[in-house]
């Protein structure tokens, strides 16, 4: 089990009342729904492997240099050169995340992510690498992408919390988009996505991009097309799509999820024990978690 943990702990700070907090009145909301997250997660689906994948960099260079847009109305602030931009987080967030390491870290959960690189390219390395089936934890549609029904890949999109789960196999794809799981990365770039700032091909949305990977296979297809005279497009969708050239030749390197990332070595395995309790137990301590901290406890052991 793979997870997209900002997505979660996201979902988490906005589903659970910001008036779960710590001693000190700090708001522990995303901490505790996220902690709460996994246990039900585990308890759902008894994973052997657990991983949370990590951001360890949400806006990587090298797709703003192919895209400049890239999910640029979410950086936060301006930033010097050669810094990372800073994510727009809301402000009783963004000092849960630093918790939110520590406790994984205590508790032995894998917490695995790459300078350079997004959650969701550790989540397509991960899968890659994977010999047995593999359930994706997000509520990012983008990793739709990985889907692959004989390889045993599905996505697990939280509907409710994670109680409620919309299982996303190829037969699902299909029906909701007429796609399958590579077929999405073709899908999503030429419908664009205002949630990333990707801005797609001008008057292609999702069911004329649908139609015409119907009609042509797949991008490369597409793009073929607006070169046969003969190809069945409108004049619209030719004239569009040839002037998007530009777009569509970077587009699929942004979309597309790596699955080269070089990770450190680390242990997926659901931890038995806490790998470090002194340090869980300050933590739970600390921040109030102890409740959440018992009830993934029993998860694990049950």
């Amino acid at each position: 089990m793979l997870l997209d943990t900002a997505s979660l702990y996201f979902r988490a700070y906005f589903g659970v009342p910001d008036s779960v907090r710590a001693p000190d009145g700090t708001p522990v909301n995303a901490v505790r729904g996220l902690l709460d997250f996994i246990g039900r997660l585990v308890q759902d689906h008894r994973p052997d492997d657990l991983v949370a994948c990590w951001d360890a960099d949400w806006r990587p260079q090298w797709r703003v240099d192919l895209i400049p847009t890239y999910k640029a109305h979410r950086v936060a602030v301006e930033t010097g050169a050669g810094e990372p931009d800073e994510e727009e987080t809301p402000d009783t967030l963004a000092p849960q995340v630093p918790v939110i390491a520590d406790v994984l870290d205590a508790l032995g959960i894998a917490r695995v992510g790459a300078e350079g690189y997004e959650a969701d390219d550790v989540i397509g390395t991960l899968t890659g690498r994977a010999t047995g089936p593999v359930d994706i934890v997000t509520g990012d549609r983008d990793l739709y992408q990985l889907v692959d029904d004989a390889r045993g890949v599905r996505v697990l999109y939280p509907l409710k919390g994670v109680g409620t789960l919309q299982v996303t196999d190829e037969a699902w794809l299909r029906e909701k988009y007429g796609v399958d799981g590579p077929g999405y990365v073709d899908l999503a770039l030429l419908r664009g996505d205002p949630s990333d700032g990707l801005p797609g091909v001008p008057g292609i949305g999702e069911k004329t991009a649908a139609k015409l990977l119907d009609a042509f296979g797949d991008l490369a297809g597409i793009m073929a097309a607006v070169d046969d005279p003969a190809a069945k497009l409108t004049p619209s969708q030719r004239k569009r799509l040839d002037e998007a050239r530009a777009y569509v030749a970077v587009a699929p390197k942004v979309v597309r999820v790596a699955g080269d990332v070089p990770l450190p070595d680390f242990d997926p395995a659901l931890p038995a024990a806490p790998r470090d309790p002194a340090a869980l137990d300050a933590l739970a301590t600390r921040w109030g978690l102890g409740g959440a901290l018992q009830r993934l406890h029993s998860a694990l052991r049950s």
